[in-house]
């Protein structure tokens, strides 16, 4: 009975109490996962620790119920990390769920479990699961290591959604700012504030410093240190303060581990459980496989508002960068060197692009930028020139 009540708490809307009130919905997020919803697919949303997941699957609970008008006996969350669960299998779950509402094998059902790799064995028992029964699984993790390491049980069943920040566009609807067309001379000043506050949605809301600051710690103490066992949590901290600072640069990785007086596989090691928690990307040199294994890989964070707590609000032209970064990130870019003169990104569809923030190339870089070929070529020097980003992409994915 305890369980059945754990279940009900859960699930409001099985006795019709479900809303998003007080949910602001991200409707271009929610499009492109709905799309997702009738394929067989196991869908896993990742992304950095609250930037929204559990929201997405409020609104594709929502939207199953309204717009599909599936039954909402038929729709069931959970969060895996609950300590009432840590005992129980997921076929053990799932069968109490089906008793509770006497649901027969046979019929579809939604599940939607939120951080599943709290869940022993999660990837086993989520390939049974798909292979066995008519359901459709919604499944989320702040952890990318665990699930790249884990994938292997369900390769062919399986699609990534990363969740990311609010970009520009969600942020000012989250503010309810409204731009008219007499006023986009604003649209700069709106854009600065952006970068000085970040994507983080309910810092985003709420403006409290005191919000980020505790994510971080959540990020260092509880995903890296406790899960990894580290011990050393002023040494974590401070390798994370350094890559605030490197955010933007090659980041060498011997240079780092003098600095923090560590070895240099200690200070590889610490890099990648930073990446694993979505707060950093990491991209390569262009060039053949040995140039993009052996050079410095260059550093982005997954949000400006974090970045900017920790090293302050200046190196503008570097931040835009990063926004840049954040948008063509599904691209899969590259950093370009040539005879030591840099252009910031290659996406793997040959699209150049160099940002300059209210600023021109150097002309060397201009030489260079005008002679690689390229399918495309763009130059980002303001906040107006995202749309040409927007239109190239629209126009290459249609």
């Amino acid at each position: 009975m305890e369980r059945t009540q754990l279940y009900y708490r859960y699930n409001p809307w099985w006795d019709g109490n479900f809303s998003l009130d007080g949910i602001i919905e991200r409707p271009k997020l929610l499009s492109n996962t709905v799309k997702l919803l009738d394929s067989k697919d196991i869908i896993l949303l990742t992304g950095l620790r609250r930037v929204g997941k559990t929201t997405l699957m409020r609104m594709l609970i929502s939207y199953l119920i309204v717009k599909v008008e599936i039954a909402s006996k038929y729709i069931f969350y959970l969060s895996m990390d609950d300590y009432s669960l840590k005992d129980k299998t997921l076929a053990e779950i799932i069968d109490e769920y089906r008793k509770i509402h006497k649901i027969k094998f046979a019929e579809k059902i939604y599940l939607f479990l939120d951080e599943i790799t709290a869940l022993r064995d999660y990837e086993i028992q989520l390939k049974n699961f798909y292979d066995t029964q008519n359901v459709k699984i919604i499944a989320s993790s702040s952890s990318a290591s665990i699930l790249r390491e884990r994938k292997a049980h369900m390769t062919g069943r399986h699609r990534f959604i990363e969740v990311p920040p609010l970009d520009f566009e969600e942020y000012l609807f989250f503010k309810d700012i409204s731009i008219k067309p007499a006023d986009r001379g604003l649209l700069e000043s709106y854009f600065e504030d952006y970068m000085k506050t970040g994507g983080m949605p309910e810092h985003v809301l709420t403006g409290e410093i005191e919000y980020l600051k505790n994510l971080v710690d959540d990020i260092i103490y509880k995903d890296i240190a406790a899960v990894n066992g580290i011990k050393n949590l002023r040494l974590l901290k401070d390798f994370f303060l350094i890559l605030m600072e490197r955010a933007g640069k090659p980041l060498s990785i011997n240079k780092m581990a003098r600095i923090l007086d560590i070895s240099p596989d200690t200070s590889k090691r610490y890099l990648s459980l930073f990446e694993n928690t979505f707060l950093i990307n990491l991209i390569p040199k262009s060039g053949k496989l040995n140039v993009r294994l052996k050079s410095q890989k260059k550093l982005y964070v997954a949000d400006l508002g974090i970045r900017v707590l920790f090293t302050g609000y200046r190196d503008i032209g570097s931040l835009f960068e990063n926004y840049v970064y954040n948008l063509v990130k599904k691209q899969n870019p590259e950093y370009l060197v040539e005879d030591g003169i840099e252009i910031d990104f290659l996406t793997e569809e040959k699209i150049l692009i160099e940002v300059k923030y209210n600023d021109s190339l150097r002309p060397e870089q201009q030489k260079l930028f005008d002679s690689f070929p390229a399918k495309e070529k763009i130059i980002i020097g303001n906040v107006y020139d995202l749309e040409k980003l927007n239109k190239i992409f629209r126009r290459n994915h249609t």
